[in-house]
């Protein structure tokens, strides 16, 4: 009977070790088993916004590029800016269409819009509109896009204030971005600076203009690089230029007909 007492408690005391030791244990990582696949960042998709309760982002909207429209602009293609306006000592003297300009017509000067195009210019101060025949090339200061003729500042009501805001809009289907452009890169009162210019550049671009302007107080010397197909791609190489050879580029449409006083 004592030894059958004394079994039952050497069985009792094992097996309450064994309940123990089992409970004690923690769970081994086997460093063998393969990982688990992780999915792929996607890249289109920003650092901040990653992560487990992440939404997939909405597709950014795309800007409006209301002066590079894939096909001829409709009619009603608008762009926005300021408006300068010029007379005398203008009056009389050839526009870059080659007719003379007359300050008492209603016409203007645009960088890059084609001749004859007809445009309707609205004065965002006081809502004046009038239209005006492109006739002319500029205006060469960044913050303006369109030079009235004196008679269309009269009309709009910019004689006074000299700059105003304005929208201008195409009239007609007119694909204001085709044809060719340049890129200037420079205006000199000496000519012989604007050909160490031309000389220089010519090593690695191609066609290079020199256009002389006589103004009111002497002559001054346009250097101008290239001609490129499409408004879109000229702005794209003013930036190249403008980065690279650290110019401050323009943008301005190379007119067929080039007016004399300009060379190659």
């Amino acid at each position: 009977m004592r030894s059958e007492r004394f079994v039952r408690l050497t069985l009792t005391i094992l097996g309450t070790l064994l309940v123990t030791g089992c409970a004690a244990k923690k769970p081994v990582v086997d460093r063998n088993a393969p990982a688990i696949a992780q999915p792929a960042p996607n890249p289109g998709v920003p650092e901040t916004a990653k992560g487990a309760n992440a939404a997939p982002p909405a597709a950014a909207p795309r800007p409006r590029k209301t002066r590079v429209p894939s096909a001829p602009a409709p009619v009603g293609y608008t762009e926005e800016g300021n408006a300068s306006w010029y007379g005398d000592p203008f009056n009389g003297r050839h526009a870059a269409n080659g007719e003379i300009y007359d300050m008492n017509k209603l016409t203007a000067a645009h960088r890059t819009m084609p001749f004859e195009t007809m445009v309707r210019v609205t004065n965002l101060n006081n809502g004046k509109s009038t239209t005006v025949r492109i006739t002319d090339r500029g205006p060469f200061v960044d913050n303006r896009i369109i030079d009235l003729s004196h008679a269309a500042a009269q009309e709009i009501g910019s004689i006074g204030p000299g700059v105003v805001p304005v929208r201008l809009e195409v009239l007609g289907n007119v694909d204001v971005t085709s044809g060719f452009f340049t890129v200037q890169v420079g205006a000199f009162k000496d000519k012989s600076n604007a050909e160490r210019l031309r000389e220089r550049l010519s090593l690695s671009y191609s066609p290079i203009f020199i256009q002389q302007y006589d103004a009111a107080d002497g002559p001054f010397y346009r250097v101008r690089v290239g001609k490129i197909s499409g408004e879109e791609a000229a702005q794209q190489f003013a930036v190249t230029l403008r980065d690279k050879e650290g110019f401050k580029t323009m943008v301005l449409r190379l007119d067929e007909n080039v007016p004399s006083g300009v060379t190659k």
